[in-house]
């Protein structure tokens, strides 16, 4: 980066990013899907894409995007599967176990990124964190088969900041002396807390870049973001970020809410606030790696008291379609309660254990009752042929694509797709390089459904 190599700081902090993930993952343990755009998320009418490949990103799919959006933009190239919660969550524990070895304690922010400061590193050169971060990414690389990206800094922000530049599959060390520099031109949201309301309320006054942020005055932050929040952030623009890393506790609830400028008072928008809350919080939701037995969904009246409604189903599940389904069982008319300001949905009963392939029957839910609201203030290789993609669709006997089997005369392998009485089977794993398709007609008693983490290969 134009920087000199000798140069030293007290303290380096890194950020590693794994990239695409959850697309990563599938390419891993499924060797065909190698340099494939795949998308990874829910089919259904609502599904959301929760990962995408770099070849699906190219063509403009990104995460969080409606999937059915994504499906258009990248073409019938596209492969689309559903979330392995459990293989991600696998994979993740031994990157981290690797991450550990280099540096006794990170600060995990999701399945796939982290925070740490390696002791050895304080008073180091940008030379130093370099080769540590070389070292680090060759043992990913050597141990699990994934590629990581690492940015260091003087601090959380710049590092986090520095692992983004660095992608795909890169590192970037941003010395002291450069760090305003590297800051000034960048666009406001990269900041580290500042999401759509406050960048829209600082674009109103101008302000494009870091660099402009950090040239406000104080009593302006302060009008804009506020007292509490604003100092901090503006602080944040300028370079200073002294926050330790730490081991960050782990979540009971992983909730998302948003206020409305306009109150809402039908059904229709208030369930349309609610899929979206809902969409909102499943991004956290893959992120930390855990399935929800309970939704809940919050409502805050225009006279600021709180209503809760939660539902608590049989078995943990990951799955969007499932979860919004849950929230909107128990959304309250605002015609009987009310205007509403502001809707949140929240997942809780948060565990490993998660049901993947059955979806249980709403009907079936225990319902709870309304719960009293505390304060206003309470509150988180060859594929299917190009022109006939894969059908993730149910081809009629249970089988749908992405879907883990078994065969023993094949092996472990994964649904490629089916339909007219006959499902198609890629047999690979991560130890077998790409393998082989072989089309079964249905039923074929033979095949059975196998554990997911046996794509790993691992002992």
């Amino acid at each position: 980066m134009g920087q000199d190599r000798n140069e030293t700081s007290a303290r380096w902090v890194l950020h590693i990013d794994m990239d695409a993930f959850f697309a990563s993952v599938e390419q891993l343990t499924r060797p065909t899907l190698e340099g494939r755009p795949v998308l990874v998320g829910g089919a259904g009418g609502r599904g959301v894409v929760a990962g995408a490949s770099y070849p699906a990103r190219a063509l403009g799919a990104h995460s969080a995007m409606p999937m059915h959006q994504a499906r258009r933009l990248v073409g019938p190239a596209a492969v689309v599967l559903p979330p392995r919660g459990q293989v991600y969550r696998a994979v993740s524990a031994r990157v981290f176990g690797i991450i550990r070895r280099f540096v006794p304690v990170i600060e995990t922010l999701s399945f796939d990124e982290a925070f740490a400061e390696p002791a050895e590193l304080a008073g180091g050169s940008v030379a130093d964190a370099e080769d540590f971060a070389r070292s680090l990414r060759a043992a990913i690389r050597d141990e699990v088969g994934l590629p990581a990206s690492v940015g260091f800094g003087s601090g959380k922000q710049i590092a986090k900041i520095a692992s983004g530049q660095a992608k795909p599959d890169g590192i970037a060390v941003i010395a002291p002396r450069g760090q305003l520099d590297f800051l000034q031109e960048l666009p406001v949201r990269k900041l580290w807390g500042i999401g759509p309301v406050s960048g829209d309320r600082l674009a109103r006054l101008g302000v494009e870049t870091i660099g402009d942020f950090a040239a406000l005055a104080p009593t302006e932050v302060i009008s804009v973001l506020g007292a509490t929040v604003g100092p901090a952030l503006h602080r944040l623009a300028q370079g200073l970020d002294d926050r330790p890393v730490a081991e960050r506790a782990v979540a009971k609830q992983i909730s998302a809410e948003s206020t409305f400028a306009v109150d809402i008072i039908d059904l229709a928008r208030l369930r349309t606030a609610v899929a979206g809350a809902a969409a909102d919080a499943h991004r956290r939701l893959l992120e930390d790696g855990r399935g929800a037995r309970t939704v809940v969904v919050k409502l805050r009246r225009a006279d600021m008291s709180i209503l809760t409604r939660s539902i608590t189903m049989p078995a943990a599940s990951t799955d969007l379609e499932v979860l919004t389904a849950a929230a909107q069982r128990v959304v309250l008319d605002p015609l009987e309660v009310g205007p509403i300001r502001l809707v949140g949905v929240g997942y809780a009963g948060l565990t490993a254990d998660e049901q993947y392939t059955l979806f249980p029957d709403l009907d079936e839910y225990g319902l709870d009752d309304d719960l009293p609201a505390r304060s206003p203030d309470e509150t988180s290789e060859e594929l299917a042929p190009q022109d006939d993609p894969p059908n993730e669709q149910d081809p009629g006997h249970g089988w749908t694509t992405g879907v883990d089997v078994y065969h023993p005369e094949h092996g472990h392998g994964w649904v490629q797709g089916g339909g007219h009485g006959v499902v198609t089977v890629r047999f690979e794993t991560r130890a077998t390089g790409p393998g082989r398709a072989v089309t079964f007609r249905m039923p074929e008693e033979k095949l059975q459904r196998a554990d997911p983490l046996d794509s790993l290969a691992w002992d």
